[in-house]
């Protein structure tokens, strides 16, 4: 057996393990029951030890597991801190962190798809990884092309055989998804992996990425806010762009930061999000906060929003994000249930032949649409509990009109994004003008 087969034999053996040891364990507590041990605080030792069997392992691993990782990573705003706090070390450590490839490795892969002259070019190159992702590294280097003299760029290298490991590592935690399940109580695991699985071949694809990127980069290029880096170089697995000098991404300000950054920084993601699509025609869709970087202001004030990894971006229908997005938002905050519930009709959120009852479903959405009722809204990961809590509660009146709402294939990855927007702001717990920046950028909001 090669190289690459032993090792995705090996994650596969380890991403299979997880239900195994969840299994184990219940057995185990179980027995602490009969002796005596309350019910409660079995269940939270259980999932607590659960959890952390997960997420060292997807720590541990690259390819899909760390893509998985990263994603529900974003999420754990919504869990309840009994069981947040224990393992959310290992939840930010996903999204900044991958074990690197060999030196040896990385040059193989520059010569393979930048060309065998690739140091004519790329004159210095960082032996040590700088980031590290879920398909790929990046090193500090130095690029001379000949004409505007050397600067410093970021090389961003897959790792060999990423994109059957991607698959792989998604296809099984599909089959093992019952397994983690309990560690994410409120969060329905299956359609975050089909999601992941579906857009998986866009991230392999580095050009696509520096197509996003460069029309990112050209959009924001006078931004006095957000800082998108240009690409400088592409070939196959290889991506180029300009170095971002930046001390740490908004996991630093989750973890550390005053509210004065928090609320900054909070707003200046918001208004990226929204304003990306004005200017570009695509959604940045992977919200997690190793994708964004704090650039100091030179007297050492706030500063700018750095944005990194476009290999995840929604191509919008009509250049924009859908102008029914907004106009049904500002209904639902108008409290107009009748015609908020033929809106959803029109869009195909509620399919022919299926009864609601209006009322319910303005009960039901109206939380989604709070942030648009203040000047200033706050979000905390209280409030984010509080949501999934209410959503997913059996005993709540609304629990099975869930069931019977459908969510179009065009509103998929908008979807995703924004509820990994919201996350990242609950775990910021950043104050921002949400409302005004939906009238500014969402089509539909303000008319």
């Amino acid at each position: 057996m090669t190289e690459l087969p032993r090792k995705a034999a090996a994650r596969t053996a380890r991403l299979a393990a997880l239900p195994l040891g969840y299994a184990g364990r219940q057995a185990m507590g179980l027995g602490k029951r009969l002796g005596g041990k309350p019910a409660e605080a079995v269940a939270s030792e259980l999932q607590q030890r659960t959890a952390e069997q997960l997420f060292r392992t997807l720590g541990d691993l690259k390819g899909g597991a760390m893509k998985f990782g990263q994603a529900l990573s974003v999420l754990e705003a919504a869990l309840p801190e009994d069981l947040a706090a224990p393992y959310r070390e290992h939840l930010t450590a996903l999204q900044d962190s991958a074990p690197p490839m060999p030196t040896a490795t990385v040059r193989e892969q520059l010569t393979a798809h930048l060309g065998a002259d690739w140091k004519d070019r790329l004159v210095w190159l960082d032996g040590a990884p700088t980031a590290a992702a879920s398909i790929g590294q990046v090193h500090r280097g130095r690029w001379d092309d000949g004409s505007s003299g050397e600067r410093e760029v970021a090389v961003k290298v897959q790792y060999p055989g990423a994109g059957d490991a991607l698959m792989g590592d998604l296809r099984q935690i599909a089959r093992v998804a019952r397994g983690v399940a309990p560690v994410f109580p409120g969060i329905d695991i299956k359609p975050l992996v089909a999601e992941l699985q579906d857009r998986a071949a866009d991230e392999l694809d580095y050009q696509l990425e520096a197509e996003a990127q460069a029309a990112y980069a050209e959009a924001f290029a006078d931004d006095p806010h957000i800082v998108v880096p240009a690409v400088v170089a592409v070939g196959g697995q290889v991506l180029v762009t300009e170095w971002m000098d930046s001390p740490h991404s908004l996991a630093h300000i989750i973890r550390e930061g005053t509210q004065a950054e928090r609320d900054h920084y909070g707003e200046l993601f918001v208004r990226f999000l929204f304003e990306g699509p004005q200017r570009t025609g695509m959604l940045h869709a992977d919200p997690h906060p190793g994708n964004f970087r704090v650039l100091p202001a030179p007297d050492g004030g706030l500063g700018r929003l750095g944005v990194l990894d476009f290999g995840a971006v929604a191509r919008l229908a009509d250049g924009r994000l859908p102008t029914a997005m907004g106009r049904l938002m500002r209904i639902a905050l108008d409290s107009d249930e009748e015609s908020l519930v033929a809106g959803l009709r029109a869009e195909g959120f509620i399919k022919e032949r299926i009864e609601v009852d209006p009322a319910m479903v303005l009960n039901y959405l109206s939380p989604f649409v709070e942030p648009l009722g203040e000047t200033r809204f706050t979000f905390t990961r209280e409030w984010m509990r509080e949501q999934f809590e209410r959503v997913n509660d059996p005993r709540a009146e609304t629990f099975t009109l869930a069931t019977k709402l459908n969510l179009p294939t065009s509103y998929l990855l908008i979807h995703r994004t924004w509820l990994g927007g919201i996350g990242l702001l609950s775990q910021l717990g950043a104050t921002a003008p949400f409302r005004e920046i939906l009238e500014e950028s969402l089509p539909g909001f303000a008319d």
